[in-house]
């Protein structure tokens, strides 16, 4: 039975997964971890396993509940009898049985809207085949002429999968009903005023890395390593990257730490593009793994082209005192300042990425500068405590708790 000691809260966190892979997962578990230090009595209700860094998700999730296939609605159902959450904290979850139950509860439920699968069919908001980004609101142009019913299959080996529009619709209105929906920024708030979200139920708080007292800055010596983090799927901008790389005069060194997809094909292309005396592919690394090479690191950078909704990657590089390069997708100019901390890039333009990644190579006294700056801008403005105050501030409000920290972190715009 559930802990009858604890006396703050009791969050039952829901995610489509059980451990590491991208960032929604690592916001997921960092924040856990940190409101469970401050008091907090934490489980999860999730779905399939991701085979890594799973240790850790069941160190700090002790009370775990797995989505029994085809049995969603039981299991929210044994959950909530078995935790009796006074709220209910949903990441990535587009079940619509799940969500059902969820409502009927009538508990107190809040979302964090990591990216654009809530809205989206297609789950990142640009044309297969051209890759232009997608402006609109989710509406019949997805069937016609976006053609988004047919999506890219995952889970079989089947290559495609068909997604229903009505169930998408259902979806949406399903989370209007949620009593506040937390995004990273202005960005993905306009995208979900834009689907006919309720202003007054939007929420920014900006997913912050915690803070890490060991985070030495880099000490941009003469090896010029350059590194990308992240998933690898098409939507990263890994093969772009290569393609900008390919580009690059100056000797360089590249670490592509992540896995995904799209991991195969660029590898290939890697290979067609004659860098693989110079380009590595590491796979999934942790975050204390990360640090150790973000601490040789001279460049930093951030490939999506799919209108990436925050990009907390390049914080943690900032964060290293290393200056990022990126296209200018999304809301990555929301922490990204051209010309201050790096350098943001027209979108899919190989040749300026190639060339600021040059630069920042060449000189390496602009490069610790950009660096310092960032590091500086990360820790006046990107605070991981005041992001947890503003997460519990906004769950006082929601539960009609009394207790609220005496330095709220909420960031509404």
């Amino acid at each position: 039975m559930w802990d009858a000691e604890v006396t703050d809260l009791k969050l039952l966190f829901v995610h489509e997964r059980f451990g590491a892979l991208g960032g929604a997962e690592s916001n997921l578990l960092a924040t856990a971890r940190e409101l469970s230090k401050r008091g907090h009595a934490v489980a999860l209700l999730h779905g399939a396993a991701t085979g890594k860094g799973e240790p850790g998700w069941r160190e700090t999730f002790q009370h775990r509940f797995p989505l029994a296939p085809a049995h969603g609605a039981e299991s929210v159902r044994q959950a909530l009898a078995a935790v009796q959450p006074d709220l209910v904290y949903l990441h990535k979850m587009a079940d619509l049985e799940v969500l059902g139950a969820l409502l009927a509860s009538g508990r107190p439920l809040v979302r964090m809207v990591h990216d654009h699968d809530l809205y989206c069919m297609r789950s990142y908001k640009y044309n297969f085949l051209t890759r232009e980004i997608c402006e609109r609101p989710a509406s019949s142009l997805c069937l016609f002429p976006c053609g988004a019913f047919i999506a890219r299959n995952h889970d079989s080996d089947f290559p495609l999968k068909w997604v229903s529009y009505s169930d998408k619709r259902r979806e949406i209105e399903m989370n209007k009903k949620f009593c506040r929906l937390v995004v990273a920024g202005e960005f993905m708030k306009q995208e979900l005023l834009r689907n006919g979200f309720d202003a007054d139920r939007i929420e920014i708080h900006p997913p912050v890395p915690p803070r890490d007292d060991d985070c030495r800055p880099s000490d941009f010596g003469s090896r010029n390593l350059v590194i990308y983090a992240g998933q690898i799927t098409r939507g990263k901008g890994v093969d772009v990257l290569l393609e900008s790389l390919a580009l690059v005069r100056a000797p360089f060194e590249c670490f592509i730490f992540g896995e995904g997809n799209h991991r195969g094909y660029c590898e290939k292309l890697c290979r067609k593009l004659k860098l693989a005396g110079r380009v590595q592919f590491k796979g999934y690394a942790p975050p204390e793994e990360l640090k150790i090479f973000y601490r040789e690191c001279s460049v930093a950078m951030v490939s999506s082209v799919w209108p990436e909704p925050f990009g907390a990657v390049g914080l943690e590089a900032l964060r290293h005192g290393v200056p990022v390069v990126a296209f200018d997708a999304g809301g990555i100019k929301e922490w990204l300042v051209d010309g201050h901390n790096g350098f943001l890039v027209p979108w899919m333009d190989r040749n300026a990425f190639a060339a600021r990644v040059e630069e920042l190579l060449g000189d390496k006294s602009l490069a610790r500068r950009m660096g310092e700056q960032g590091r500086q801008m990360v820790a006046k403005d990107y605070d991981f405590s005041r992001y947890i105050d503003g997460l519990e501030t906004l769950f006082a409000s929601v539960t009609g708790r009394i207790r609220v920290p005496a330095a709220a972190g909420t960031r509404d715009a």
